[in-house]
């Protein structure tokens, strides 16, 4: 008989994915670590019971949390991504020529060894490209003692549970602040707020000390079930946020790559929210 991965993260709510195939299993000593194949998402990785990607929708995820920010900003020559261990946000990053140096701190080493092994295609070669320097360490740490700055911060962190619950707190985030050069940007990983409607409203209330502009934008990423995914942007240059569709396509089109889910018209279209997640800022 099939093996069922069963994700209960939201009380009322469990997701199922058949294990077609189960390529890895063990705890990494950090977290428990599953990788396995669904016919449907492809191979599929979960930390703690919870999914964190998968080959199937990850690009929806990956592309809308770096190419928002880095076209955004207009000026990213230098990024630092906290987490991101499965290597698809610093693949993304990196396709930018901007971008000059990427610092990625990821807390776990056997996250991005397995994630090289069993899941190569979300890095693509990016954990080999010069321009990155990884960094094992605990990202709350590192943000807080270093002197460096970056133009870009994007935090691709887990849910507010065990190792990535720091990340979601105001020290954290006021210490990104400190470490971003003027005109920066912080993007953060915020859940779905129709199912977890106290994350987006508890970092909307803990960025707002910190930045003179804190919002938020939303897609649709299938395996992250309840609705559609939430990324906080935090700045203190108001006007990046809206910078306009003809702007942001002639970025775009000097980049100089495709992709498969993100547009210029999609990014802009993104900060519009709904009614529903206006309140939980309210």
């Amino acid at each position: 008989m099939t093996e069922w991965f069963e994700e209960a993260l939201h009380p009322g709510l469990t997701q199922g994915l058949s294990m077609d195939r189960v390529l890895f299993r063990s705890s990494t000593g950090q977290q428990e670590l599953l990788i396995f194949e669904n016919r449907l998402f492809g191979r599929v990785l979960a930390l703690d019971g919870i999914v964190q990607t998968t080959e199937g929708d990850e690009f929806i995820y990956h592309e809308m949390l770096t190419h928002v920010p880095i076209l955004g900003h207009g000026n990213a020559s230098r990024v630092l991504v906290i987490g991101g261990g499965d290597g698809g946000t610093a693949r993304e990053v990196l396709r930018h020529r901007s971008v000059e140096a990427l610092t990625m701190v990821e807390i776990d080493r056997e996250v991005v060894d397995l994630c090289a092994t069993w899941m190569p295609s979300l890095a693509d070669g990016a954990l080999s490209d010069p321009r990155l320097e990884l960094v094992i360490a605990d990202g709350a740490r590192f943000v807080a003692e270093t002197s460096r700055s970056w133009d870009v911060i994007i935090i691709d962190s887990t849910d507010p549970v065990g190792p990535g619950e720091v990340l979601f707190s105001e020290a954290f985030y006021r210490a990104c602040r400190d470490r971003l050069a003027p005109g920066g940007v912080l993007v953060t990983q915020n859940g779905v707020p129709h199912v977890q409607a106290e994350e987006l409203t508890g970092s909307y209330r803990r960025l707002g000390p910190s930045f003179a502009d804190v919002w938020f934008y939303l897609a649709p990423v299938p395996t992250y079930q309840g609705g559609h995914m939430a990324f906080g942007w935090a700045s203190d240059t108001v006007a990046l946020r809206r910078t306009g569709v003809a702007e942001l396509t002639r970025r775009f089109e000097h980049a100089g790559f495709g992709t498969r889910y993100y547009t210029p018209e999609v990014h802009a279209a993104a900060f519009a929210l709904p009614a529903s997640v206006l309140a939980l800022m309210a």
